[in-house]
């Protein structure tokens, strides 16, 4: 039977015949549910992580004591080193990206001067066509042996250019 605040069990509304059944085993009536007033295991106050450390420290011999203290020391030394390792990473990572951007925009910048030198040359070399073909009228040979040799001026620029942005490039 479990009993309900004021003596009442949860089972029947009138709690007489409970109240024999107890007195007839010789047994004192619960009036009430028992609850454990102890602190549960996460509730505790538990002490500091180095405390624990420390309490070894005491029971070890002035040489251990002097060890273990120069092994903390070399780890906090180690720690150290590592965090300044990482910032230098951090700072080259940033150099080589702040680099990168500074050789994109030059070779952007390099690249518009290029792609604009061939236009002119595309733009003259139609002018050439246009002018040679009205002139001359039966020496087309001519013609294209003058354009044949315009048009290669501009695709060897245009090779060179191209394998200077792919060698910058890594490819």
């Amino acid at each position: 039977m479990r009993w309900k605040r004021g003596g009442r069990c949860f089972e029947h509304d009138n709690c007489d015949a409970c109240a024999a059944k107890w007195r007839a085993k010789g047994k004192s009536i619960p009036t009430k549910a028992k609850t454990s007033n102890k602190r549960s295991k996460a509730g505790k106050k538990r002490s500091p992580a180095v405390s624990a450390p420390r309490r070894v420290q005491k029971a070890m011999s002035r040489e251990a004591r002097a060890a273990y203290a120069e092994i903390e020391h070399g780890v906090k030394q180690l720690e150290k080193s590592i965090n300044e390792i990482q910032r230098g990473l951090r700072k080259a990572e940033r150099d080589l990206e702040s680099d990168a951007r500074k050789r994109i925009r030059e070779l952007r910048k390099d690249a518009r001067t290029q792609v604009s030198a061939l236009k002119s040359k595309q733009r003259e070399a139609a002018a050439t066509l246009k002018r040679l073909s009205s002139a001359a009228a039966d020496s087309w040979g001519d013609i294209k042996q003058t354009v044949d040799s315009f048009l290669g001026d501009a695709r060897a620029t245009a090779a060179a250019a191209l394998e200077r942005f792919r060698s910058a490039l890594g490819g």
